[in-house]
């Protein structure tokens, strides 16, 4: 069980790095929502049910959808 946790902490943060890193906005989204799911399973494996539940209709996908839809209208990469 630690070594999934630790595993997915450090997918979790190279994800982060990765959002902060990349040009291409659509990218830096789609890392985010990452960090955000894996944070959900993350919540799951504390015996978080609802609180899991919450980070991933929320944080993944709502969040997400409301990004990608504001970067359709303005530009694609950052200047």
């Amino acid at each position: 069980m630690i070594i999934i946790v630790t595993i997915l902490v450090a997918v979790m943060l190279a994800a982060a790095v990765a959002a902060f890193v990349f040009k291409e906005l659509l990218s830096a989204v789609l890392a985010a929502c990452l960090v955000s799911l894996i944070a959900s399973i993350l919540f799951l494996f504390l015996q978080a049910p609802d609180v899991a539940m919450a980070e991933a209709s929320i944080g993944a996908a709502l969040v997400t959808a409301i990004f990608v839809i504001a970067i359709k209208r303005t530009g694609k990469r950052e200047e």
